[in-house]
């Protein structure tokens, strides 16, 4: 098929990348001249697992290609796909201006029966607004939401746990259906606000899970459980299952707190004004600054100490600042007056730019942690939870602490080093 994907932010140019080595003929749209030529060139203005040899792949077969041009993306394409940004407004819920611009300008090109498929996350009803806006045309609109994680995005585009098709009309259905068959996955077609509140409802779910299990670890430091043992006992349960408990400094990134305060602001909008959502977005929200003041309590406060933060980015194997725990914790530490250096495997650039000038980005986490008083491992990257205890012991000074955010180090060997070891969820 021919398609175009209009944005290419992270999910337009994961998008575009899969579907283009599928076989079908593909044109990321995008109206940054400087972010197509970039692209052109094969380079992703950020760091995804696999995507950039994907990008030079399918460019090099002729499958790709990128273009400011409306006319030249949109004319022959049977699918197009709205892939782009959808900010949160002063009221809390989604942006629709890029969305509606995109609708706008497609207008004028797009051809009889293609379907104009919106992949931006959007509130219930938003199908049917861009459908207004193209009245004048004869063609479908369609919802398909993504469900990517930064990190293995290009996985889980080839192999998605399901596909979800929010259409009405027959037409749009049968070449959506066709489309996405070579992924294998189940389909589920459903009505477009269906699909859109799955989206909303996923992430918010998996949000509200990080945000109960971090409650479930404050209680364990009051009484002595060991909060990974609770873990290992609840997920055993088929109904709770294993997955997704991850305790820490709650969830950041570019969408879980995006799309928890957007749903909360639909159900005010609506008249639900007493909503769970809101609860698990000031929970989150409120972590960072509580768990601070509980370490700086435990190390004896950060004044005159070196702290060394290794993980700056939001999560491992992404280069994304957005919501990452560093660009709170970071400050916090130096408005209590300690030195601070950091290190991350693949955001140091990225880190740079949004961190405090005040601190010191160096380029290995030997260097970071050289005479530490304290070490933060605040992301999991799997460098970071591989290095060798004695090595560090080595690096950092006598009886340095090691606060460990995601509870991957065992507190026996940590302390068997002579470092003192802290974590989540762990007296």
């Amino acid at each position: 098929m021919n398609l175009t994907i209009i944005g290419t932010g992270f999910v337009g140019v994961v998008s575009a990348a899969v579907f283009a080595s599928l076989g079908n003929t593909v044109i990321g749209l995008d109206i940054d001249p400087k972010r197509v030529k970039s692209l052109q060139a094969g380079k992703v203005p950020f760091y995804e697992p696999d995507l950039e040899e994907l990008l030079l792949k399918t460019q090099k077969k002729g499958t790709l290609s990128f273009t400011t041009s409306y006319k030249e993306a949109v004319s022959s394409a049977d699918v197009i796909f709205i892939a782009v940004g959808t900010p949160s407004a002063a009221d809390g819920q989604a942006d629709l201006q890029y969305v509606f611009a995109a609708a706008k300008s497609l207008s004028s090109f797009v051809k009889e029966k293609a379907v104009v498929v919106i992949k931006s996350t959007v509130p219930p009803g938003t199908c049917d607004k861009v459908k207004k806006i193209l009245s004048e045309k004869d063609v479908y609109v369609a919802s398909v939401p993504e469900f990517l994680k930064e990190g293995a995005a290009v996985a889980d585009t080839l192999h998605p746990d399901r596909i979800i098709i929010g259409a009405k009309e027959p037409g749009a259905i049968a070449i959506l259906k066709k489309l996405h068959k070579p992924l294998g996955a189940q389909i589920l077609v459903m009505q477009p606000e269906s699909a859109q509140m799955a989206k909303y409802a996923a992430n918010s779910y998996l949000a509200t899970r990080i945000t109960f299990i971090n409650q479930i670890a404050n209680l364990c430091e009051e009484n002595g459980a060991n909060i990974l043992e609770v873990i290992k006992a609840i997920g055993m349960d088929k109904r709770i299952g294993s997955q997704y408990w991850y305790p820490g400094l709650g969830y950041g990134g570019s969408c879980f707190p995006k799309d928890v305060k957007e749903l909360a602001a639909y159900a005010k909008a609506v008249g639900q004004t007493d909503n769970l959502m809101v609860t698990v977005s000031k929970l989150n929200e409120e972590r960072i600054t509580k768990l601070f003041k509980r370490f700086a309590r435990l190390v004896g406060g950060f004044s005159n100490k070196k702290v060394a933060v290794l993980g700056l980015s939001f999560k491992p194997n992404t280069d994304d600042m957005r919501e990452a725990p560093s660009t709170k914790i970071i400050p916090m530490l130096l408005d209590a007056g300690a030195a601070v250096t950091g290190f991350d495997p693949m955001a140091n650039s990225a880190a740079k730019k949004v961190l405090p000038k005040e601190m010191k980005i160096c380029s290995s986490a030997t260097q970071a942690m050289k005479d530490a008083d304290v070490v933060i491992i605040l992301v999991e990257w799997k460098e970071l939870i591989t290095l060798s205890l004695t090595e560090i012991a080595k690096q950092v000074k006598a009886q340095a602490y090691f606060i460990d955010i995601r509870d991957q180090y065992q507190k026996s060997e940590v302390e068997n080093t002579g470092m003192k070891y802290l974590g989540i969820g762990i007296e």
